[in-house]
C-alpha cells in the first residue's frame, strides 16, 4: 500500500510509540492526525511537522469520529494505528487480605485498553470502506496488543485480559473486513523504554534489558514506527500478531 499521499491517524499519537509512529509515517509522505488527550504534545508536533492534532479520547464515539473527519478531509484515509494507553489497575486475583481483586478496575482497565481499541477499529473500518480501493485495497488497521496477552504477570489479570482481547480480536477482524480489502494487524510489543518513563527509564532499562535474549535492551519506539511502516506496504500481512520483544517471555513476576 501506498503511504504517500494516504491520510493516516494515529490514537495516542502524541505518546512514545505513538510519536514515533507519526513521525515515521510523516516522512513517508502521510497526511497525518494526532489523535490524543495530551493536548501540549500533541499541539507541539501539530507545530513542528505540519499534522493536525485533535483532542481524542479512544472510548468516545463522538470524539474518535472528529478525528477521522479531520484525516478524512486531509485526504483518503488508509491507514489507522492504535496505541493509546491510560489508567491500568492490578493486584492478585485474591489477595493477602483474602479480598478479591475490585471489579470496578478490572471494568476501568476493560474499557480502556480493550473496548477503547475496538471502538477506533470499527470508525476506523467504517471510514476506509468509503474509500475507492487501490489495486482492491482500501487501508490497513494497526493495532497494539503486548506479550502480557500470551505470559500475563502476577497481578496483570485486567491488563492481560483485556491485551489479550485484542489478539483475539485480530484474525475475525481480518476475515469481516477482507470484502473491503481492509487488512487489520496487531503489533504485541515486549518491554519498550520511552519517555513517558522519565527519570525512572535508567532503572528500567536496568532491570529488563538483561532479560532480554537479543538485543539485551528494552525496546525503543522507532523500533516499532518501522514495524507499522512494513505492515502498511506489505500488503500480504494480514490478520496477524506480531511480537515485537527481542524474544523476550514474561517471567510469573
Amino acid at each position: 500500500m501506498q503511504i504517500h499521499g494516504s491520510s493516516a491517524i494515529v490514537v495516542g499519537g502524541a505518546g512514545g510509540l505513538g510519536e514515533a509512529t507519526v513521525r515515521r509515517l510523516h516522512a513517508a509522505g502521510a497526511k497525518v492526525v494526532v489523535a490524543d488527550l495530551a493536548d501540549e504534545k500533541g499541539k507541539a508536533l501539530e507545530q513542528e511537522l505540519g499534522v493536525a492534532y485533535v483532542r481524542t479520547d479512544a472510548t468516545d464515539e463522538d470524539s474518535v469520529l472528529a478525528a477521522l473527519a479531520e484525516a478524512e478531509a486531509a485526504g483518503p484515509l488508509r491507514i489507522s494505528v492504535d496505541t493509546h494507553g491510560g489508567p491500568a489497575t492490578g493486584g492478585r486475583l485474591v489477595g493477602k487480605d483474602s479480598e478479591p481483586l475490585a471489579l470496578a478496575g478490572f471494568r476501568q482497565t476493560i474499557e480502556i485498553y480493550l473496548t477503547g481499541v475496538f471502538n477506533v477499529l470499527r470508525l476506523a473500518a467504517a471510514a476506509m470502506a468509503k474509500q475507492e480501493p487501490v489495486d482492491g485495497d482500501r487501508g490497513v488497521i494497526v493495532n497494539t496488543a503486548s506479550i502480557a496477552a500470551y505470559e500475563g504477570q502476577i497481578g496483570q489479570i485486567p491488563y492481560a485480559a483485556a491485551k489479550g482481547g485484542v489478539v483475539s480480536m485480530t484474525l475475525v477482524a481480518a476475515r469481516d473486513l477482507s470484502p473491503l480489502g481492509i487488512r487489520v494487524v496487531t503489533i504485541a510489543p515486549g518491554t519498550f523504554l520511552t519517555p513517558a518513563y522519565g527519570a525512572s527509564g535508567d532503572k528500567l532499562e536496568a532491570y529488563w534489558g538483561p532479560q532480554v535474549p537479543h538485543p539485551r535492551r528494552m525496546g525503543r519506539s522507532p523500533e516499532y514506527a518501522a514495524l507499522v511502516q512494513s505492515i502498511c506496504e506489505n500488503d500480504y500481512l494480514n490478520g496477524e500478531v506480531i511480537r515485537l520483544d527481542g524474544a523476550l517471555r514474561f517471567p510469573p513476576k
